[in-house]
């Protein structure tokens, strides 16, 4: 354990292991007995803690209560932000018709699970100005490998094979890029202009009879509404490709902007953020692509149609890129954003964009004097500074993140988007309060406050925290993952 490591924690498992002492009991096997491997491959000796049940439930309790959580503080983390999670949508998705279910049951004994999927496929559809949903991928970037092999599928099936080229902006999420290159696509940068929008002068270049598409967030990891996103759907078009939609941030536009109608013609929606399934520690995630009429019949398998009987089945389209998933996508996560959206209803998630909204800009023209910020514009629904005025006096944006944890509130994004030197990304969420977002700043002005005054102090950090200040580059390259018995 690194310093400042908490020993009581250590000892009410590891070091109070007494040989004998037994934590469960295994219930007599109720399936034939199989024969073991080869017994070279087998261990006779398993150094573990032998430990009683409550020792066992005492120690993982109390290491559940050293984590930060959204239950319990401020996550103002950016882009894949853990927000607000309705406790009921967990209860929808534990009931024993849902929880319980298996993904070969029979079509007719399964038609209440296969509905709700087909009336999430009509609601995000509504949501994005899309003709088509597929449900079938299991995270963002999963829905974006889906969406880039979709838009090769539509070029080939159009004679187009030699368009090879996927533009992908400067700011953009790291998973854009890779996601295109695993479709067997040239990537290619798109800068972006000195307001934080698609430079138009360096996509004109890029628009000739190569182009594949464009992948774009919008709004962007700059937390910016593209104010020329209509010209960059119609500059693309014009020259053969497609416009691809990071949907990350949706959060920022529910009700008030549809990627459809803007010129997209795919994007995916992370599930997992604006609809309300925890996100921290990477996963579970849902990603739903969506799509123009023009590349329906690409989406990944299955989806689910309803027959003129009532009946609802699986169904294959009829170009479709084929399974991307087992099955038919994380069931549990999508049933919770179906809760989420049918208990808000259209009213409850245009409230989700505005106050999103509404809570990142308070922050920015609360903390702009102290904080640099790189593109002085009204951002969407989270903002991001620049800890350059705080390191000309020798602090950096990783210690004034690390700072924060002392206070209570958990760091947000650091060092991205990468076009920002020292980025401190911040998204309230549509979720806090004046109270918490105003104690928020506070603090941020206290520790600006500290870099002047004591800036060791802050170089330090974090101080009450169980664990300390550690050796991350140690940490990431020599991690010591297994306990060993004292002595």
């Amino acid at each position: 354990m690194n310093k400042g490591g908490n020993r009581n924690t250590e000892q009410l498992l590891m070091e109070r292991s007494v040989p004998g002492r037994v934590g469960t009991v295994i219930p007599v096997s109720d399936v034939p007995e199989q024969p073991m491997p080869d017994a070279s491959l087998l261990r006779t000796d398993l150094d573990l803690p032998e430990v009683s049940e409550p020792e066992v439930v005492q120690y993982f309790t109390n290491l559940s209560q050293l984590n930060f959580s959204i239950d319990t503080q401020f996550y103002p983390l950016g882009s894949c932000t853990m927000k607000y999670n309705p406790k009921v949508n967990d209860e929808m998705a534990f009931l024993p018709g849902f929880a319980n279910i298996h993904p070969m049951q029979p079509e007719e004994a399964s038609q209440g699970a296969l509905e709700l999927l087909h009336r999430l496929q009509g609601f995000l559809a509504e949501v994005t100005g899309m003709a088509g949903v597929s449900l079938a991928t299991l995270a963002g970037a999963h829905g974006e490998l889906a969406g880039v092999l979709m838009m090769r599928a539509y070029h080939r099936a159009r004679g187009e094979a030699h368009r090879t080229k996927m533009a992908i902006p400067d700011s953009a999420h790291g998973t854009n890029p890779a996601s295109a290159a695993m479709a067997g696509f040239d990537v290619v940068t798109l800068p972006s202009d000195a307001n934080g929008n698609t430079d138009l002068d360096a996509l004109h270049e890029l628009a000739g009879p190569d182009l594949a598409g464009v992948m774009i967030t919008l709004p962007s990891t700059l937390g910016l509404f593209d104010q020329d996103i209509v010209e960059v759907c119609r500059i693309v078009h014009e020259a053969g490709g497609l416009v691809y939609g990071d949907g990350a941030n949706m959060n920022a536009l529910l009700g008030r902007a549809k990627l459809g109608e803007l010129g997209f013609d795919v994007a995916h929606l992370n599930l997992h953020k604006t609809f309300s399934t925890p996100h921290g520690g990477g996963g579970p995630g849902a990603g739903p692509v969506c799509c123009a009429d023009s590349l329906t019949p690409f989406l990944a398998a299955p989806m689910v149609d309803r027959s003129d009987d009532g009946m609802f089945h699986l169904v294959h389209p009829e170009s479709t890129i084929g399974k991307i998933s087992a099955f038919h996508g994380n069931f549990g996560v999508l049933a919770r954003a179906y809760t989420y959206i049918v208990t808000l209803g259209a009213a409850g998630l245009k409230s989700i964009s505005g106050n999103a909204v509404l809570n990142a800009n308070y922050i920015l023209d609360a903390l702009k004097d102290i904080y640099y910020l790189p593109y002085d514009r009204g951002c969407m629904h989270e903002v991001v500074f620049s800890a350059d005025w705080q390191r000309e006096r020798g602090v950096s944006g990783l210690e004034v993140a690390k700072r924060l944890l002392d206070y209570g509130f958990h760091a947000p994004t650091m060092y991205f988007p990468l076009i920002v030197h020292e980025a401190l990304m911040i998204e309230p969420t549509e979720s806090e309060t004046m109270t918490t977002l105003d104690a928020f700043i506070d603090t941020m002005r206290v520790i600006d406050r500290e870099a002047s005054e004591d800036p060791d102090l802050v170089r330090n950090a974090p101080h009450t925290t169980p664990v300390s200040r550690l050796d991350e580059a140690g940490a990431a390259r020599r991690p010591n993952l297994r306990w060993r018995r004292p002595g």
